[in-house]
C-alpha cells in the first residue's frame, strides 16, 4: 500500500504544470541630455510575479544597469499577452 501512495505521488508531482510564465510592460527613462523614454516589456521570475512592486524591485536594477530609470510597472500578464505588446515594445520587447 505505501508502495502505491509513493508512486501515485511521484506520479503526481512528474505531471504537475511547470511554473507561470510571467512578464510586465513597464515604461522608463533616460536623462543624458534629451530626454528619452521607452515602453518595454520584461519577462519576471516568478517570485516577481506577485505585485507590481515586486514587479518594480526586479527591474529597476535591470534597467539601471542599462542607463535606465524605472517610472513605473503598468501591467503584469501572462504569455497570452506578449503578442500584442510586441510591436509596441519594439527593441524593447523582452530585453531587459
Amino acid at each position: 500500500m505505501i508502495t502505491r501512495i509513493a508512486l501515485a505521488l511521484a506520479l503526481s508531482l512528474a505531471v504537475s504544470p511547470a511554473a507561470a510564465e510571467c512578464f510586465a510592460d513597464y515604461k522608463a527613462k533616460q536623462d543624458g541630455g534629451a530626454l528619452k523614454l521607452h515602453y518595454g516589456v520584461a519577462e519576471l521570475p516568478d517570485r516577481a510575479c506577485g505585485s507590481k512592486q515586486d514587479a518594480a524591485e526586479t527591474l529597476a536594477p535591470r534597467l539601471a544597469a542599462g542607463g535606465w530609470t524605472l517610472l513605473n510597472v503598468l501591467s503584469i500578464f501572462g504569455p497570452d499577452g506578449l503578442a500584442q505588446r510586441k510591436d509596441s515594445a519594439g527593441q524593447f520587447y523582452l530585453r531587459y
